[in-house]
């Protein structure tokens, strides 16, 4: 298989936090948007001083004030700032000109094929886009979507995959093969309750990635 990165994302509890970051995975999230219910806002800062530095860390927020983010990123040393809500291409560059060393991660609720002309005013400033399923809860939701209509995305910025990604990817290997896919997105679907996840379950599933 090729080298397809690891994300997972929703982390709030600091033991598993520290059981996850043993693992060969590539990212960790955390989602810094209140109304979720894998809010982790409350860590301790130190936390991220655990995480070793091969694993890239992210924030996720949902429309949120550029100050506050800009907290958040150097409160807890992220490495990227993730992006699920309405956020501008103007919204996008000026996170990248005020929080120094930041990248962008840019989500997209997916529901019909991407608008890659839309998708082309962001091309400038993220580093990378997310697709996930589209849904009012911003991510996290467990539902798949139709991984067919990327067939026709054509741009040059690398993407994340999201939305009710388990090991039944395994088994779709049109998807696996998208030319610009770079990473997949776990989360809910690898839970034991929000926010906490079942590590031998990702250990298992990273191996069959990481083949």
């Amino acid at each position: 298989m090729k080298n397809i990165k690891i994300k997972v994302c929703g982390m709030r509890d600091p033991d598993n936090i520290r059981a996850l970051t043993a693992l060969d995975i590539d990212f960790i999230g955390f989602v810094f948007y209140k109304d979720s219910p894998r809010y982790a806002g409350k860590l301790p800062r130190n936390i991220t001083e655990t995480i070793p530095e091969n694993i890239r860390k992210a924030g996720v927020f949902v429309d949120e004030n550029p100050c506050l983010v800009e907290s958040f990123a150097k409160k807890f040393n992220l490495d990227y700032v993730q992006l699920h809500g309405d956020e501008t291409p103007e919204y996008c560059r000026r996170i990248r000109e005020e929080v120094s060393g930041i990248k962008i991660i840019k989500a997209f609720g997916i529901k019909d094929p991407p608008d890659n002309d839309f998708l082309k005013e962001y091309a400038g400033v993220a580093d990378f886009f997310l697709f996930d399923t589209y849904t009012s809860q911003h991510g996290g939701s467990g539902i798949t979507f139709n991984k067919e209509v990327l067939a026709g995305y054509d741009l040059n910025v690398p993407f994340f995959l999201s939305g009710g990604i388990d090991e039944s990817i395994l088994d779709d290997p049109v998807t696996l093969k998208l030319p610009r896919l770079y990473a997949l997105d776990i989360n809910s679907r690898f839970e034991r309750a929000p926010g906490v996840k079942n590590i031998s379950r990702i250990q298992n599933f990273v191996n069959k990635i990481k083949l």
